[in-house]
């Protein structure tokens, strides 16, 4: 069971928590974004369903409004997901180590999952480079193609500071493995679940004025 809920000390790095606090406003507001496109969209859905069956009539370029959406949804909470540690993990192996072992795993993952991301930013923007210059749009109802190709880098760029920041992270807790773990995503048994949650109901406040002071 992966988790970024853990107490954070007051003696945390304070390197980390100074980068981490604008950066998840940052994170919150796409994923907010992202959460309101799909509201959006599904609104959209039953207007088109409604339209068809009562009025026999369609909205003009439902299909290239959704396909078009698709990025926003799609990417824009990617960097809020790789913070909570929502994304799908394989605990088999990490579930196995303890201490620094498991840092220098976790520490090695994201090294990995960043490099692929620096090669997918690079070529989402080579694509909207060219949507831009050549003027691309959608067949049905001629919707400019680069905003929502534009989307895509942005959404990565922020997903690579994010890993960034866990990187430097990780390799603060090799090097100190009993310190606290400043909110990184982490392997946890059941009893550790839950006490994550109580801290993180009961803590988080505090401890939050405290990194912004």
């Amino acid at each position: 069971m992966a988790s970024s809920h853990a107490p954070i000390s007051l003696s945390g790095d304070r390197t980390y928590l100074r980068f981490n606090g604008p950066l998840s406003k940052i994170e919150d507001a796409f994923n907010l974004v992202a959460a309101t496109s799909i509201l959006l969209l599904m609104l959209l859905a039953v207007m088109q369903v409604l339209g068809r069956n009562l009025f026999n009539q369609s909205i003009p370029g439902f299909i290239d409004i959704t396909e078009q959406a698709m990025a926003v949804f799609a990417f824009m909470g990617v960097a809020y997901c790789q913070r909570v540690g929502g994304h799908i993990r394989m605990e088999l192996f990490l579930g196995a180590l303890k201490g620094r072992g498991l840092w220098i795993a976790e520490f090695v993952s994201v090294l990995i999952i960043l490099a692929v991301v620096t090669i997918l930013a690079y070529g989402a923007y080579i694509h909207f480079e060219r949507a831009w210059l050549l003027g691309d749009s959608t067949i049905d109802i001629r919707i400019p193609t680069w905003p929502s190709k534009l989307v895509v880098p942005v959404a990565l760029s922020v997903l690579w500071l994010r890993l960034l920041l866990q990187l430097y992270g990780y390799f603060y807790l090799i090097l100190n493995p009993k310190s606290s773990t400043m909110g990184l995503p982490h392997t946890q048994n059941a009893a550790e679940h839950a006490q994550a949650e109580i801290d993180e109901t009961f803590l988080d406040e505090p401890h939050k004025r405290e990194a912004d002071a």
